[in-house]
């Protein structure tokens, strides 16, 4: 934990402290009971884990709303689960539980002894505090959200740069430096066969062995800059398809997988399958809240198709700057193996990109 969210913390715990004992003053002449007291303190004490387990954190709080008046430590914990949950299910029965903790606090008391007018004004004052802490951990949970975007938009920005002077670089090598060094071995080749002196004829042996070679790491120099695609290639493990269930699993959204995982493909072919679907299933989460993705594999012979298809988004889209780096990144990866990436939105509203390719190329 980065020392900024420890302080956060920490004030968070002292600001439900401060409420306990507070609240614990002003209501000491009316006899607070020890047990009221000691779930207040539990309370508080379930705010130290509140980014771990919210939800402990949640249900530690509860009782202490519907026997005490301290709130802050309800608000922060309901705040906590609002940030960290997608189930709007699970979000709504927690706003009720403040908002009747609000309106029906223990012990009970006589409704009937209450005018309308102030038992009107519970029922906003309930759901007021049951609403804010939930639109305020939903909003911050979508600022996260939009930030992680903006932050893959701008890595895809600076991996798509590095790929274009990379091919830039290819090309300068392969129509540059490959034809002087080509044109030095057949120099050194015909110089090999008219010469009659020996060691004129070994040195020109060497030449044109060398310049052979040399030829070889270019071409093989080439075909890397042409497949690599950001910096990190070079610098960490590529990904196979060994790892794409487990790209899956940890994608964020809800993701089916159809099909078994192909085998016995080349390494570029593998690449290009698990940064095809990574960058699908990172378009679902940016673009389609809440949709569900599926993930279909099939291979017919020599040709391989991947096709990744997501429902249209259950929640509010934010409109988010994209320059559709990502899409274009893909289909040059499927193009360098000889193979197509088709991208567009479906009848029903959500979104498929299909990648071709034909294993025998590999």
């Amino acid at each position: 934990m980065a020392r900024r969210d420890r302080v956060i913390d920490a004030a968070l715990v002292g600001a439900a402290a401060l409420d306990v004992w507070l609240t614990t003053e002003v209501f000491a002449a009316e006899d607070l009971d020890l047990l009221t007291i000691a779930f207040e303190v539990l309370a508080v004490l379930g705010l130290t884990v509140r980014r771990r387990l919210p939800y402990v954190s949640f249900l530690v709080a509860l009782p202490s709303w519907f026997l005490s008046a301290a709130m802050v430590a309800m608000l922060i914990a309901l705040y906590t689960v609002a940030r960290n949950t997608r189930d709007r299910r699970v979000l709504a029965a927690c706003a009720v539980a403040v908002f009747l903790g609000y309106d029906f606090p223990w012990s009970p008391y006589d409704l009937s002894a209450v005018p309308d007018k102030a038992l009107l004004r519970n029922v906003v004052y309930a759901a007021m505090t049951a609403a804010a802490p939930v639109f305020l951990g939903q909003l911050m949970a979508r600022m996260r959200e939009i930030e992680d975007a903006r932050c893959h938009e701008r890595r895809l920005v600076a991996e798509t740069t590095l790929a274009r002077e990379r091919a830039q670089l290819a090309r300068e090598m392969h129509d540059v430096v490959s034809h002087q060094v080509s044109l030095i071995a057949v120099r050194a080749g015909a110089l090999q066969v008219s010469t009659t002196d020996p060691d004129t004829k070994d040195a020109a042996s060497t030449i044109r062995r060398l310049s052979t070679d040399t030829l070889d790491e270019l071409r093989h120099m080439v075909t890397l800059l042409r497949a690599s695609g950001s910096l990190a290639t070079e610098l960490t493990p590529q990904p196979t398809l060994a790892e794409l269930e487990r790209l899956i699993a940890h994608s964020g959204i809800e993701v089916r997988l159809d099909g078994s995982v192909p085998t016995g493909i080349g390494a570029h072919a593998q690449r290009a399958i698990y940064r095809t679907v990574q960058e699908a299933l990172t378009n679902v989460r940016k673009h389609a809240p809440g949709a569900v993705a599926a993930v279909h594999i099939e291979q017919d012979n020599n040709d391989l198709t991947v096709t990744i298809t997501n429902t249209r988004p259950t929640r509010p889209t934010v409109s988010l700057p994209s320059a559709r780096h990502g899409l274009l990144g893909i289909r040059e990866r499927a193009e360098l193996l000889g193979g197509t990436v088709e991208a567009a939105p479906t009848i029903d509203g959500g979104f498929r990109v299909r990648l071709a390719l034909s294993t025998d190329r590999q």
